[in-house]
């Protein structure tokens, strides 16, 4: 089934972080980096396991679409909210909607909250998640930050107390744009108003075939460039409350787990790519990514919210550890991104004629990157 696309807008951004080129104490751009928000709206009701599934596996292929982007030459901070409506086991008087994360830079928690989905059967309202949403969530003022909704179902857009019209309306009357993707058919998308809904607030509107596989062409490189990605976890230095830190270095090995779990999808390899970007971003427990942007001091960090390694040391020693995982991340980073390379280069050469159906990372890959666009964002590693 190809995917069917339907009026646009967009929104570049920038490219992964270069650890090596970034000393300790590099001053803060003056300029405030520009903001892509995504807000992932999934019906979570008992029809739609292969759209969970499909969204598991390809969260660090979507979040990659701005790997390499940049904005007025400044790569974006990714944000990434979560709800799920249309839930049974969800509140009646909210509307069978739960807002399951803000917005939040934190991948690895997107992830473990989408491995923690359940679907059973409900009343799917999509004005009414909409609404909430744009409402809800802190969406940025700026008007050429990338603000977009994706919502995805298989039900008539109608159903409701909530006007999808006007949640529509208020939508992109805050310059947010509402993508719609239906799973099903075209014709039951058009009648069931997705596309409506998606003209409304000049977005896209796109159907897919959930319960189909994600399709990925594995390549003489995708081992060593997972392998990559979980050596990058050597690197990071758990600060901060203890209990907390411990819960952040398990999840993230947890969410790699994950992903290898869905090798045939592709899905170690996509967030290998994510891990060596600056869109994996783990300020708050990682003393590298905190250190680099400067939201820790260590002559006022006291020395039990440090790891045992670290304790008692001075604080030029602690500079010069801190350093030395910085330039190791620095050295696995390069490697992934040049492996990358050499696997790009060699899909130009061996990837097959496309016959894959109509998946969630194709229908988000069509979307985000000419909304993007028009918005100024620029992927100078695309056409």
């Amino acid at each position: 089934m190809a995917i069917a696309v339907h009026a646009g807008l967009g929104d570049p951004a920038p490219k992964p972080l270069n650890y090596a080129a970034a000393t300790l104490d590099a001053p803060r751009p003056a300029v405030a980096r520009p903001l892509v928000q995504i807000a992932l709206l999934l019906d979570t009701s008992t029809s739609m396991d292969g759209l969970i599934a499909q969204t598991k596996s390809q969260l660090w292929r979507i979040v990659n679409e701005f790997k390499d982007s940049r904005r007025d030459g400044q790569t974006p901070i990714v944000q990434v909210a979560l709800y799920e409506y249309g839930n049974s086991r969800l509140s009646p008087i909210n509307g069978y909607v739960r807002q399951i994360l803000a917005f939040t830079t934190d991948l690895d928690r997107v992830s473990e909250e989408l491995f923690r989905l359940v679907t059973n059967g409900g009343e799917e309202y999509c004005g009414w998640v909409i609404r909430d949403a744009v409402r809800d969530l802190q969406w940025s003022h700026a008007g050429n930050d990338y603000k977009a909704i994706f919502i995805a179902g298989n039900e008539p857009f109608t159903q409701g107390t909530v006007s999808y019209v006007d949640a529509c309306r208020s939508a992109i009357g805050r310059g947010i744009v509402v993508n719609t993707i239906h799973c099903g058919s075209e014709a039951e998308g058009r009648e069931g108003h997705w596309m409506d809904g998606a003209k409304l607030a000049e977005g896209r509107f796109m159907v897919i075939n959930q319960d189909a596989a994600v399709a990925h062409v594995p390549t003489p490189y995708d081992d060593r460039i997972a392998a990559l990605g979980i050596e990058l976890n050597r690197t990071y230095i758990p600060y901060g409350d203890p209990t907390a830190a411990l819960a952040a270095q398990n999840r993230q090995s947890a969410q790699d787990a994950g992903a290898n779990a869905n090798r045939l999808a592709g899905s170690s390899v996509e967030r290998a790519l994510t891990k060596a970007s600056s869109n994996y971003r783990n300020s708050t427990w990682d003393l590298v990514d905190a250190y680099r942007e400067k939201t820790v001091t260590l002559e006022e960090l006291d020395d039990s919210r440090l790891p045992a390694e670290l304790r008692g040391r001075s604080v030029a020693e602690k500079r010069e550890y801190i350093a030395a995982k910085t330039s190791e991340r620095a050295r696995i980073q390069g490697e992934i991104d040049s492996l990358n390379r050499e696997r790009n280069r060699w899909l130009e050469v061996n990837r097959p004629a496309s016959t894959a159906a109509a998946t969630l990372d194709r229908a988000f890959s069509e979307v985000v990157r000419s909304q993007a666009i028009q918005r100024h964002f620029e992927f100078p590693n695309h056409p």
